[in-house]
């Protein structure tokens, strides 16, 4: 019985070893590429909220009569129009610090239902490769379209 004891007190072997090494490459494997897309699902999420921000506002537009304009800002952006009491509750900033518009910094929501083909194209500061486009074909709704590096 002693020496039962003594052979089960003397260590982990090199199987048990081999392992836990692999579970532990194995599990920062996967946060290695799940952390890697973050910044570009990040700018994709910015995309989507502002093509959804474009679209309420190309409807407002469209719903009242009155032209509204996107146009970027230093600071982030600003919806332009006489219907101002509205347009005043609209975000005018990005939710992601380092977001920055590339091309395209000045769009026409309306009051036409179809408009000329227009798009904008967002960045991050951080990560110059990374780019989002927010595009309409002057009939469909605004769509973020993911470039690839």
């Amino acid at each position: 019985m002693h020496r039962t004891f003594w052979r089960a007190s003397r260590g982990f072997t090199l199987m048990e070893i081999m392992v836990v090494t692999a579970i532990i490459a194995i599990a920062t494997g996967l946060a290695v590429v799940g952390w890697s897309g973050g910044a570009q699902r990040q700018l994709a999420d910015e995309g989507e909220r502002l093509a959804m921000l474009l679209e309420a506002a190309r409807l407002h537009a469209r719903a009242s009569g009155q032209s509204v304009r996107w146009r970027a800002t230093p600071e982030g952006f600003v919806f332009e129009g006489r219907t101002r009491h509205w347009l005043n509750r609209l975000p005018t900033a990005w939710e992601r610090a380092g977001t920055v518009v590339l091309q395209g910094g000045d769009l026409q929501l309306g009051p036409e239902p179809i408009l000329p083909p227009q798009s904008v194209t967002l960045g991050d500061r951080r990560h110059p490769s990374l780019r989002v486009t927010i595009a309409t074909d002057g009939l469909a709704p605004f769509q973020v379209q993911e470039a690839t590096p």
